[in-house]
């Protein structure tokens, strides 16, 4: 476990949480070929319906690992600061990758200059939470919006 890994969990975020500017998740995959858990910080584009990252390898020839690992297991976990959520991945494709592109490069020039450095189509990934997670998520960042709304768990 690399020691940035370690801090973001160690703080719930607070140390790590933050990279470049930018909000920072863990998301922690199955490898495809080992079958063991991995994880590693990646920088989040909040976007409809989950999170948005980017496969940009810093503009290498090669996809990164983890975009491998999701390919063959798109069932993963992220942490976003104290929140630990269940999420299912899928590479955004045509339009809505386009759209997702524009946001990404102008908030983040830098992702531009990776794509004039490499050959290959940066992918952009949305790893988007399960609907208990959805619901779970909303319950502890908005309690009040749930005023006399009693949970049960069986």
């Amino acid at each position: 476990m690399s020691i940035q890994v370690w801090l973001y969990r160690l703080s719930e975020g607070r140390l790590g949480g933050r990279m470049r500017g930018f909000k920072v998740l863990l998301l922690t995959t199955t490898g495809r070929k080992t079958g063991k858990m991995r994880t590693v910080p990646l920088g989040l584009f909040d976007w409809p319906g989950g999170y948005l990252v980017v496969a940009s390898n810093g503009g290498q020839p090669a996809h990164p690992s983890w975009y491998h690992n999701l390919i063959s297991h798109p069932q993963a976990t992220v942490q976003v600061l104290d929140q630990v959520i269940p999420v299912t991945a899928a590479v955004l494709t045509g339009e809505t990758r386009s759209q997702a592109w524009q946001q990404v490069i102008a908030s983040a020039p830098a992702y531009a200059a990776y794509e004039k450095k490499t050959t290959r189509i940066i992918p952009l990934v949305l790893l988007t939470p399960s609907n208990l997670s959805r619901l779970l998520l909303k319950l502890t960042q908005y309690p009040d919006s749930f005023n006399g709304v009693r949970l049960y768990w069986l």
